[in-house]
């Protein structure tokens, strides 16, 4: 039964508190943002398609600073940005990509898995050597569609061509618009849709990546969609839809591998757009909460897979593809813009704080497949069947894996673009808090920059600065998290209105003028998450950071190519000197239980903050600015597996032995050996 428009507006627009009218100032705090008006300056969702609740900023228009902006310069210098000097498929020789014909060697998911990440790098860097780059790869594309429409490497899959590779490229090519405005893409993307359309549909999304996958397809067609109002698109959205697997099943999914559900359970809410019917909506938060039921009972937002998610298999020393931690984040962040509600910006933020930067080495210049919240050693070594596959799936390598290898890279990427967004009703949004500047249209049309300044999540302030060249009355939207019971926002030094609900947005409108600034305090407090089904484990918070044992992380440099996984290629240039892989093991204990009052956190840890880093990047051991001490005792039946890899956890309760030692945690996203789930113990 479809549900209509009405119970939409009523579900996204409720004030959570009183407005608060302070002379100039109004402010109102709301579950979700407006969405009855239509931005004037930015192309959102076209009718009959439902409206978003916030609109992308065309790339470019936030440049990060602080340690997002570290973490991209590290990008640019690390893997992403020089894989065209290691990956053998991105050599141009014969690339299939590069080829008008679509004829040649390596011609799937590689190029664009690479690119998306790559260029928009580019563009938000404003780096004119790397843009150049880019758009190699992007006119290769761009001329090699045929006259019937298809474009790109022909790949058969039993008859069929592979559209899985084409769908990543889509994504390339929007960017490169939103950028360029290049008048080439949108006849481009219409007569590549016009073939799909016409394509038999008993042939049509068949092979099992881009069946499952089919959600990123149907975003490109709502994408064109909004920019020309073509209503044949709609028809085609239905047909990619019917086509793709069943994400909206009540009690299982179409498969478990890591990458497809972190992606693909988007589909459901991205069909939602056009369907209207609230079951497709429902089915996304489903999906979501069906995964982490049992594989997700784990600090850092992720679940266990291994690859695959297995019964049985739900211990925390399981761990998530690099890929699936980066796809996810990308959900989470679409799934903010859809739908307006304030818990996908929260689980973003546990992913890319937590889980995400100990996947990579510091220096970006290499990644492991698998990372898990409880690791205690990261190797060459196989260690099936405790992890799924056979091979050296934890080791740092820049060569491992080929899929992660590329696509890792745009994950911080599409983050620092969500840092801003425009919302419906001509104004901003802060979503996702970090250092940086952002230009946009409100009102009127007035261009205004809005200056970011803080070191969030490792301090409580969020400060703002608005330049706009005139007075102007237009929103400005924060979200506040859903673990700040207390946050406050002072304008021009003055605290205006009182406590803001936490798990909502505060809607701030005023006539801004140029230089006035909103401080935003956030504090933070410590909690304690229970993991029931994981032995009643214990994990530790301080506002959306998690905590891991802090571990003596010792680096051991090997040979990357012979410490490759079976499917890893290189270029015949390729320097191992230059690009070391990395073993990281430690010499001290690690199977500690923790003494907790769950209820009470504050009495068992304490606090301690410390300087920023002055390399500004605080996902180290030696460089975390924040750390919690903690007391535990060991817990001797805890040890190592048959494989090497950490135990499973220790039944509950656990037996401690020995005295209580005093312990210091640091945060997760920071240790790249850590212990994040902690037995309990009195």
């Amino acid at each position: 039964m479809k549900t209509s428009r009405i119970f939409i507006s009523m579900m996204v627009g409720i004030g959570l508190a009183s407005c608060v009218s302070e002379s100039d100032v109004r402010i109102e705090c709301l579950s979700r943002p407006i969405t009855t008006s239509v931005n004037a300056h930015y192309v959102s969702n076209r009718a009959p398609l439902q409206p978003t609740h916030f609109i992308k900023l065309p790339v470019g228009s936030v440049r990060p600073e602080g340690w997002i902006g570290e973490c991209l310069r590290r990008q640019r210098d690390g893997m992403n940005g020089r894989l065209t000097e290691i990956s053998v498929w991105l050599d141009k020789k014969d690339n299939a990509w590069l080829n008008s014909g679509g004829k040649g060697l390596y011609g799937w998911e590689e190029v664009p898995y690479w690119l998306r990440g790559y260029a928009d790098l580019a563009y938000i860097l404003d780096d004119p050597k790397m843009t150049a780059e880019a758009e190699i790869w992007l006119n290769g594309a761009l001329n090699s569609q045929r006259e019937d429409g298809f474009f790109g490497p022909w790949i058969e899959r039993r008859g069929n061509p592979d559209l899985w590779g084409n769908m990543l490229m889509l994504w390339c090519l929007q960017s490169h618009y939103e950028r360029s405005g290049d008048p080439r893409v949108i006849p481009f993307m219409k007569k590549y849709f016009q073939w799909q359309l016409n394509f038999p549909e008993d042939q049509f999304l068949k092979h099992f990546w881009e069946k499952s996958r089919g959600g990123d397809n149907l975003y490109s067609v709502y994408w064109l969609y909004n920019i020309t109002g073509e209503r044949w698109l709609l028809d085609l959205a239905d047909k990619i839809h019917r086509n793709t697997a069943d994400w909206r099943q009540e009690s299982t999914l179409p498969n478990w591998h890591v990458v497809n559900v972190a992606q693909c359970f988007r589909e459901p809410a991205t069909w939602w757009m056009q369907s209207a019917d609230s079951a497709d909506l429902r089915a996304t938060y489903n999906d979501f909460r069906l995964i982490r039921r049992t594989f997700g009972q784990v600090p850092g937002g992720m679940y266990g897979a291994d690859e695959n998610c297995r019964l049985g298999f739900i211990d925390p020393r399981q761990g998530a593809e690099t890929c699936g931690a980066a796809e996810q984040m990308n959900s989470d962040e679409m799934l903010l813009r859809f739908t307006g509600d304030p818990f996908w910006g929260d689980h973003c933020e546990e992913v890319a704080f937590n889980t995400y930067p100990a996947m990579l080495m510091p220096d970006f210049k290499a990644l492991r497949y698998i990372t898990s919240p409880n690791m205690t050693i990261s190797d060459e070594k196989n260690h099936s069947p405790d992890v799924q596959n056979e091979g050296p799936f934890f080791l740092m390598n820049p060569l491992s894996n080929r899929c992660c290898q590329h696509n890792h890279g745009f994950a911080w990427p599409y983050y620092a673009q969500h840092l801003w967004t425009a919302t419906p009703d001509n104004g901003l949004a802060a979503l996702l808090f970090g250092a940086c500047s952002a230009k946009a249209k409100v009102a009127d049309g007035t261009e205004v920059n809005v200056t970011e300044e803080t070191n969030y999540p490792f301090e409580e302030q969020v400060r703002i600065r608005v330049d706009t060249p005139k007075d102007v009355q237009f929103p400005l939207y924060v979200r506040i998290p859903a673990w700040c019971d207390n946050a406050r926002v002072l304008i021009n030094g003055k605290h205006v209105g009182g406590r803001l609900a936490p798990g909502a947005y505060a809607r701030i409108e005023r006539t801004w003028k140029n230089g006035d600034k909103l401080t935003v305090d956030l504090p933070m407090s410590l909690h304690v998450r229970q993991w029931q089904v994981n032995q009643n484990s214990i994990g530790v918070n301080y506002g959306p950071l998690s905590f891991s044992l802090k571990m003596n992380e010792i680096y051991e440099k090997c040979d990357s190519k012979s410490t490759a996984i079976f499917d890893s290629r290189w270029q015949e240039e390729f320097n191992t000197t230059e690009w070391p892989a990395w073993k990281i093991s430690t010499d001290g204990p690690w199977n500690y239980g923790l003494r907790c009052d769950v209820d009470r956190p504050e009495q068992s840890f304490t606090v301690i903050k410390k300087s920023w880093p002055a390399n500004n990047y605080p996902f180290t051991v030696n460089d975390v600015p924040i750390e919690i001490k903690a007391k535990g005792r060991k817990i001797p039946s805890w040890g190592t597996s048959p494989t090497g890899l950490c135990g499973v956890l220790p039944t509950y309760p656990a037996r401690a032995e020995g005295s209580t030692e005093e312990l210091t945690l640091i945060p997760m996203g920071a240790a790249r050996l850590r212990i994040s789930a902690f037995p309990p113990i009195k």
